[in-house]
């Protein structure tokens, strides 16, 4: 690997990249792409026992066990920032290095930058809180608290050697083909028994390290239910969820040679998000301009008439095509919203 010079730790005004989300080229119809030969994941053990190379060690343990220094459980009330005993390594693989696995690497010019959930330009605190809110079903961190300093670096630091403006492969969790029907939740519970429940439990709750001590987390985090992320997070919408099993799981699977068929993780991740689990309050705030909603948002208001349950399960092509008709048609009016309820 080429030596590059070490970008320097953000601070509390630091800005990233849209961590979540980011569309991937397609892998279902093509050969997988190939190791990007001018850059690797950092090695964090190469940093330095100094102030800088502490605070990113203490940024990576945020994102490997949130649980045990800002969950819901630790002894200090102040510091119980997120709502359950998940961890954001249970989303970003291998602490935000594998890809197609929600990476948290080459973002750092990413931002600040336009988000259609907030309708405003955010920046890298405000997008982690998104994460804190939603998926964690936590509360906002401080811009200044140092947990956030902490994470903050630990991004800027899996970003070493990214040249401004390049683009790597294995962003967001991959990007398979739609299904030409809606996903199928109770085909999908079949998927769910013979593959998943094994390691996330029968009723998906998933296995605790030490059943006396909350604060030591999952090892395999539950998939619904009060203490998994809420209905805003981005795993519940079916898109993501449904790319991140077929290139992820079982655990352990990489996007190079996938275990379950595309059919099935469509419908697996479709029984998963039909399940239930937190629910979080003033979503009809999200997304101002309802033409920027994505398809498979989980709940209304829509602005295309179309139902709620078509948005969570598809299929999506007819949704996509109706707003694409209304942006051509809306010049300077505003879209009227639909609550988006089942028939």
């Amino acid at each position: 690997m080429t030596h590059r010079k070490r970008r320097p730790a953000v601070g509390a005004c630091a800005v990233l990249s849209t961590i979540f989300l980011h569309a991937a080229p397609s892998l279902a119809q093509g050969p997988a792409p190939a190791p990007d030969p001018f850059w690797n994941v950092p090695d964090i053990g190469s940093l330095p026992d100094d102030a800088h190379g502490r605070l990113v060690r203490r940024g990576r343990d945020l994102i490997t066990a949130t649980y045990a220094h800002i969950g819901p459980a630790v002894p200090d009330p102040a510091k119980r920032y997120a709502g359950n005993n998940l961890a954001c390594r249970n989303c970003h693989l291998d602490a935000g290095a594998k890809k197609f696995g929600n990476p948290l690497w080459g973002l750092m010019d990413r931002f600040p930058q336009y988000d259609a959930e907030a309708g405003a330009t955010i920046s890298l605190e405000q997008r982690i809180n998104a994460c804190m809110t939603r998926s964690m079903n936590g509360r906002p961190l401080p811009q200044e608290a140092p947990e956030m300093q902490a994470m903050a670096a630990y991004i800027a630091f899996l970003s070493t050697g990214v040249k401004p403006g390049e683009t790597l492969t294995g962003y967001g969790s991959g990007q398979m083909a739609e299904l030409d029907r809606a996903a199928d939740p109770q085909r999908g519970q079949a998927v769910f028994r013979q593959t998943c429940a094994v390691c996330h439990g029968t009723e998906g709750q998933g296995l605790r390290r030490n059943l006396a001590v909350p604060d030591l987390g999952y090892m395999i985090p539950p998939l619904w239910g009060p203490d998994s992320f809420n209905n805003a997070a981005g795993m519940n919408r079916l898109t993501t969820i449904a790319n991140f099993v077929h290139f992820n799981m079982p655990n352990g699977v990489s996007y190079v040679m996938p275990r379950l068929s595309p059919e099935d993780a469509w419908d697996v991740a479709a029984f998963v998000v039909s399940q239930p689990r937190p629910q979080k309050a003033d979503l009809d705030k999200d997304f101002p301009d309802l033409l920027q909603k994505p398809v498979d948002t989980p709940y209304g208001p829509y602005a295309d008439g179309f139902s709620r349950q078509q948005h969570i399960f598809g299929p999506f092509g007819p949704i996509r095509a109706e707003l694409a008709r209304l942006k051509a048609a809306r010049g300077n009016a505003a879209p009227k919203a639909s609550g988006g309820s089942d028939p």
